[in-house]
């Protein structure tokens, strides 16, 4: 039975499809840990906004978690997985996207600093955060949730 913040066996059943295995075969090294554990563990990081080093033991080694994150990210797949799931939650009436908002600000600490500072830009495009923001941004997620309307929208 999955704990209340991992995917169910319904979600996996889902997207289980995204992460069926490849050619590699692995000739050293740890066994591999599977795709939904690796997936739990990043969607704990996504959304309780700690460090990848403050992953609860329960999860594979942030490392690995942290190493598929990239690579999802990259090849589209983390999308392709946020957009199917929010599909479901939206089909199932478990979604209300008028009540939905995404906070891109954060600040960066420097000791000794007395006040705010921008981060680089450089740092801000390689951060997890602006990785996850680019699948909020992209045109096949705004198509996802354009469909939806406010409730809101129509009061003014």
């Amino acid at each position: 039975m999955a704990r209340r913040e991992e995917l169910t066996d319904e979600q996996w059943a889902l997207i289980a499809r995204l992460f069926e295995k490849t050619d590699e075969i692995q000739t050293r090294g740890r066994p591999s840990r599977s795709a939904r554990e690796v997936l739990n563990g990043v969607l704990w990081i996504l959304r309780s906004g700690a460090r990848w080093g403050d992953l609860p033991e329960r999860f594979p080694a942030y490392q690995t978690c942290h190493r598929r994150f990239q690579g999802w990210v990259k090849d589209g797949r983390l999308q392709k997985v946020l957009e199917t799931l929010a599909q479901d939650l939206l089909e199932r009436g478990k979604l209300d996207l008028s009540e939905t908002f995404i906070d891109g600000t954060f600040v960066s600490a420097k000791k000794g600093a007395s006040k705010w500072e921008r981060p680089s830009g450089a740092r801000v495009r390689n951060s997890w955060q602006w990785q996850t923001a680019l699948v909020f941004l992209s045109p096949s997620t705004q198509n996802l949730l354009r469909p939806t309307k406010s409730s809101l929208s129509n009061e003014r």
